[in-house]
């Protein structure tokens, strides 16, 4: 355990010097969200009634916060698919090293890049007017919330970067879930949508993920929303470690 732990450590921070020595990573992965709330505050804003009553800087901000996660983790794919096909990988293979601390590394520097982007893209909310009464054991909340959701995405990366076969492959990977959240309750309510669209909406891990931080934003209960969205990272992540460790084992095989 104490080897894993060192070799982990060693290679999270090899990962984050790389991160350190292109900061645009970063910035692009924040990038797109970022535009993304300009153009729906500032353009359509005044045009959506939430029904919430309170700005739509508020209503939109959580779904945000998921795209840029999505956004995020998409490059985690992208560093471990190079390391793989630049014969990293098989080079710490080969050496006497806790073999999953590869993975393991990846994993964390995702952690902690994407904490920085979320960070970023909450500063240019507030800059925006985003407001929130929530005591600390709520923002903790969203934070765990946030951190979980992370960590089901970052596994979900690993997969197509330890598979993919081309950088064109792998760059497609965050696509889908970039735009998940359209389907959902991130931007408008779920109750004006068409029936077939509505039952997708409600029934997808970014509905109840949205709602219950939007819920411990403006300080409401969460009600069954904390449930499902807990269900929902939980079952997914079982499934994307464990097809994620189904795909390392062949890679090293």
């Amino acid at each position: 355990m104490s080897a894993f732990v060192a070799n982990t450590t060693a290679l999270t921070g090899r990962s984050l010097r790389h991160i350190l020595r292109s900061p645009d990573t970063i910035i692009t992965t924040a990038l797109t969200p970022i535009a993304m709330m300009l153009m729906f505050v500032y353009v359509f804003g005044a045009s959506i009634d939430t029904g919430s009553g309170g700005d739509y800087i508020d209503y939109l901000l959580p779904g945000i916060l998921l795209m840029t996660i999505a956004s995020g983790t998409a490059y985690t794919a992208y560093r471990l698919f190079m390391d793989v096909s630049g014969g990293i990988f098989e080079r710490f293979s080969s050496m006497p090293i806790a073999r999953s601390s590869v993975i393991w590394g990846h994993v964390l520097t995702s952690m902690v890049a994407n904490l920085v982007a979320l960070v970023i893209v909450v500063g240019v909310a507030l800059l925006m007017g985003f407001r929130s009464g929530a005591g600390l054991l709520a923002w903790l909340g969203v934070a765990g919330l946030l951190a979980l959701f992370t960590l089901v995405l970052t596994w979900l990366a690993v997969i197509p970067g330890l598979a993919a076969r081309s950088a064109d492959a792998v760059s497609g990977f965050g696509m889908p879930l970039i735009f998940l959240p359209f389907v959902s309750s991130a931007f408008v309510p779920t109750d004006g949508m068409p029936g077939p669209v509505r039952w997708f909406a409600e029934h997808q891990p970014v509905t109840p993920i949205v709602n219950s931080i939007r819920a411990l934003y403006a300080e409401q209960p969460v009600g069954d929303d904390v449930w499902l969205a807990l269900a929902w990272c939980t079952g997914l992540l079982v499934v994307a470690y464990a097809l994620a460790m189904r795909a390392y084992h062949r890679k090293i095989a």
